[in-house]
């Protein structure tokens, strides 16, 4: 079978290269053509765009790249006409697969969707072209099942979190190696997790490292994108206490003491390593304003969202200050808050549905062919 998948961001990228491995464990003569990035090259197929040319962040910045944007759709239309998939498998990106997957009903292609759009958290008005132009629909948060089959009537398989196999088939590195590898001490790491653009590590960073002094016993370790150069990161780096490692997420979490990290999937993640965190986050003022008009959910991490309480703290806008990180690390140094979060975030893995999300969802896509 032929299989055409588009991812346009580095979690989609990871998510869509365990999709492709149990693909092909299911179809060994899958042939693959997909948009992603490095982890889905490792895996096989043909890389047709790479993500860091696809992913642009917040309402202004998409205005100013609207002219790429409609010339990477134009591109893409006519890859799949080539190709011509047996199906089309999206995974997230709405702004850009729901225009695809618009497209390819009309031309008779079977559409299916990997890993929602977040639909339940602002644009629900989506829902009408999802039912329209996807075919199959697989979720990964427990919470979105009852969502779109008990609120808007449309069937989806609730397959389980990725993420928990993401980090279930990742290998353990010793701490010892590790900390020699990346040149780190013997100090208790905290780990800095800004996010994966530019725009987004440039805000996040100063304020997030403001605090690195008051803690002389630990060091701040940055968590670098794959997307990003080190010389990105250089300037940031001024402070002994201060180190950096790239595309070593994983290995960083497993040996973290504690952890500072945007919101997104990263909060997710780290709450899988048992990681006491504290999520941060601060956009551009005119995006953050448009936003609190739009989207109106009780909590901004995976992790609040999924549990349905305030499990880790949220520093948003103009909370997110050097005065309330530095009070929310000393929390998470504290044995009993830490040991709290972690029990917590037990109950939050079971929730998730336990491993297996990647092979369910490909075992469903091929038999649906």
């Amino acid at each position: 079978m032929k299989y055409y998948i588009i991812a346009g961001e580095a979690s989609g990228d990871l998510h869509g290269a365990n999709l492709m491995k149990a693909l092909y464990k299911e179809d060994p003569n899958a042939d693959i053509r997909f948009w992603g990035g490095d982890l889905m090259q490792n895996v096989g197929g043909i890389l047709v765009k790479h993500y860091r040319k696809l992913a642009f962040m917040g309402f202004v910045e998409v205005l100013f790249h609207l002219k790429t944007i409609l010339n990477n759709i134009k591109i893409c239309k006519k890859d799949i006409a080539d190709f011509q998939p047996d199906v089309i498998v999206f995974i997230d990106y709405p702004g850009f697969n729901l225009r695809i997957a618009k497209w390819a009903k009309t031309e008779g292609f079977k559409t299916h969707y990997y890993i929602s759009p977040q639909i339940w958290a602002w644009k629900e008005s989506r829902i009408t072209d999802i039912k329209r132009d996807v075919d199959k629909m697989y979720v990964i948060l427990p919470f979105e099942k009852d969502f779109y089959e008990k609120k808007h009537h449309y069937p989806v398989e609730f397959v389980g979190h990725p993420l928990i196999d993401a980090i279930h088939n990742h290998p353990t590195m010793d701490a010892a190696i590790f900390r020699k590898e990346n040149q780190l001490n013997d100090k208790p790491i905290i780990a800095i997790l800004p996010g994966s653009r530019k725009q987004e590590i440039t805000k996040m960073l100063s304020v997030m490292l403001s605090i690195v002094n008051e803690f002389p016993d630990y060091q701040f370790v940055i968590a670098g994108a794959p997307s990003q150069e080190f010389s990105f990161y250089e300037g940031f780096i001024t402070n002994e206490n201060i180190k950096f490692v790239s595309n070593k997420t994983y290995d960083l979490l497993s040996n973290a003491t504690a952890a500072l990290v945007t919101s997104g999937t990263a909060t997710l993640e780290t709450a899988l390593f048992k990681v006491p965190e504290v999520v941060c986050y601060k956009g551009s003022s005119i995006s953050y304003q448009i936003a609190k008009q739009i989207i109106t959910l009780k909590y901004i991490s995976l992790v609040n969202l999924i549990m349905d309480e305030e499990v880790v703290t949220e520093l948003i806008q103009d909370k997110c200050s050097k005065k309330n990180i530095r009070k929310e690390l000393e929390k998470l140094l504290d044995a009993k808050y830490r040991q709290n979060l972690v029990e917590k975030y037990e109950v939050l893995e079971e929730k998730l549905g336990g491993i297996g999300a990647s092979e369910k969802t490909a075992k469903l896509i091929v038999k649906s062919l």
